[in-house]
Parts: C-alpha cells; structure tokens; sequence
C-alpha cells in the first residue's frame, strides 16, 4: 500500500486514478479532508476497487494518521494536501498556515515514529514524498533563467510562504532524524478536474455560460503550464528512482502569459462549442490586479531529466485541447462543483 494525503483534490486525484490503472498489485490508503476542493467524485471510476481506501479525515489530525498508519503499513507516504489559491490565502491565511504547515509537520512526526517501526528491507524501502510548488521561488524577471533546484526561496504570498515553510520542515526532518524524504516542486498544472477558481478551468466555464472571463491587471504574466497526468508520472518516476533528500522541479517547458491562455481556450472553444454570439474573446474583461503577484514563473526540468529520465509527454497544445475536450464532455461535474458558496466567492474575488 501507499498513503496519499489529499488524494480527492485535483492533482491528488488525477494520481490516485494513474496509479491505480497502472499499478493495480498495490493499492492506496487515500486521506482527505473534502474541504470546498476535494471532490469524492473525482474518484467515481473507483468505486467497488477494493485496492482503494478513502478515509475522510484531516492531515494535522495526528491519531488518526497514526492509526492508518500502523494499520495499513505502506511503504510510502505521498503528500499532496494543500491549501493552494493564492487568492484565498490574501483573504485568509491562517487555513493556509494550519494545513499547509502544522499539517506537514503532523505527517512528518508520525511517518518518522512508523519509520522508526521498520525494519531491514522494509526500512530502507520506505519514502516520504513532499509535492510543493514553484511558488516558493519568488517571481523571475523577463530575461531571468528559470527556478532551478539551487535558487533561494522568495516567496511572496501567504500561499507561497506556507509552501515554502512546509519544504523547510521536510528537509530538516531529513537531514536532522534521517527520514527519507523526496520533494517535487511543480509549475502550474491544468487537466481535468481542476476547481473552476483557477486561470484555465474559470475561463471555460465562464466562457460557456456566457460570462465575464477575468484577467487580471494587463494578463502579462507569464507561468510554465504542465498537464496534470504528466506531473502524476514525474510524481511516480521520483518515488522510484529519486535520490534521498533531493528536490525535483518538475515543469511544463510551456512559458505563456496568461492572456494568450485565455484567447488559446477561447479560440478552442470556437472551434469545440460555437457561440452563437460570436467568439467568446468578446467575454475577455480586465480586472484590477491582485496584491503582490508574482510576474513570471519558470522552471528548469533538466535535473530530472538528466538524473531520471522524465520529460513531459504532451505538448501545451495537446494538453489544452484534451483538457477543454474534458470539460465538455463532463458539465455535470462542473454544475455540481459550483456550489452557492463558490459562486459568492468568485463574485467576491473578481468584482
């Protein structure tokens, strides 16, 4: 068994799904809080697998992480749960600081008390995997080279900044008790089943509903965009061959402002799902810019290439097509995930 925390959210998901179709000799012990984020449909496609064991229940709730752990003994414990909209953390950050940091350190100490428990091959096989994000860098100039492994940490959001601590405490518990840790810090992901409060979900379903497509400030700023099941298989290709204590940045090779993502998902759905209004860049409204964003994010991949062999396998072209395909073919998960509560927030944000 692994244990994955988080594993009802969007990139959490999309790996327990991945692993579960590949590795289907082992299973996974999958913990998650279901707050607004997570999504027990996501995981629809597994129901009645008995390689697959959700249990609802939070990461700082140290008992409980305990008991699963000595239950299930799994030989890895992979940490996706996060707090993650860098909009939500301005408006509220101590969610970010409880989950994000005194969550982590709640793994930490009872993966480190389980590994304590091992022995011989069962100890040496055991891994604790951190997914974190490029965030933690800071912002890069125009003609900045992309973050790599070595860059400081900068980080410039309560989000970031909550990331970037939880990093801190994976390594110290590395280097200071010995556990054997790994940690991947990702660029900006897309695919399926990603909450419409991000960049590319959020203009999808605004455009086909006919609604304002908020871009902030002058849309310049520029991200490396990866698609999820390409960051599942980084994911899974670290946890294999990933040298202890080491950090992975895993990215896209996609730097593209946001507002050329918006007229590419207009232009797609043009072509997908014709309005009969016209193009749906007439929908493309500007909006005050939010407090300290970050201008550009980039990513320097070439260390996982060159020490484990992984590339991402689509391009962002095919990527957005797949993904914006994924949306129309499912508008029952997107009428269900746009709750009240959700849409008071987008009002709130984007007003």
């Amino acid at each position: 068994m692994i244990l994955v925390t988080g594993g009802a959210g969007f990139i959490g998901s999309n790996f327990v799904l991945d692993w579960r179709a590949a590795q289907m000799s082992e299973g996974v012990v999958n913990l998650d809080a279901l707050t607004y984020a997570g999504n027990r449909e996501n995981l629809a496609a597994l129901q009645g697998d008995a390689g697959h064991v959700f249990v609802h229940g939070n990461i700082c709730d140290h008992a409980l992480v305990e008991q699963l752990l000595a239950t299930h003994r799994p030989r890895a414990v992979l940490h996706f749960a996060a707090e993650s909209h860098v909009d939500r953390s301005i408006h509220g950050p101590g969610a970010f600081m409880k989950t994000n940091i005194e969550g982590t350190f709640t793994l930490l100490e009872a993966a480190r008390a389980y590994w304590a428990t091992l022995n011989g091959p069962e100890k040496d096989a055991f891994r604790f995997l951190h997914v974190s994000t490029d965030e933690v860098y800071g912002s890069l100039g125009p003609n900045d080279p992309p973050f790599a492994e070595t860059n400081p940490y900068e980080p410039n959001s309560p989000y970031s900044a909550s990331k970037a601590a939880s990093d801190h405490l994976v390594r110290a518990w590395c280097h200071t008790y010995g556990l054997p840790v790994l940690t991947t810090n990702c660029s900006n992901n897309y695919g399926p089943f990603h909450f419409p409060e991000k960049l590319i979900p959020l203009m999808i379903v605004n455009a086909l509903a006919g609604k304002p497509l908020p871009v902030y400030g002058d849309g310049q700023q520029v991200r490396d965009w990866l698609y999820v099941k390409d960051h599942c298989s980084a994911i899974r290709t670290v946890l294999a061959s990933g040298r202890l204590g080491e950090t992975y940045n895993v990215g896209g090779l996609n730097e593209k402002p946001n507002i050329e993502i918006v007229h590419t998902v207009c232009a797609l759905l043009d072509e997908l799902r014709p309005s009969a209004a016209g193009s749906y860049t007439r929908l493309i409204t500007f909006v005050k810019d939010r407090p300290g964003h970050d201008r550009r994010y980039a990513i320097d991949a070439r260390k996982i290439e060159r020490e484990l062999g992984w590339r991402p396998a689509e391009t962002f072209e095919s990527g957005i097509r797949k993904t914006i395909q994924w949306y129309l073919d499912h508008p029952e998960w997107v009428l269900r995930v746009q709750s009240g509560a959700y849409r008071d927030w987008v009002q709130q944000q984007y007003q």
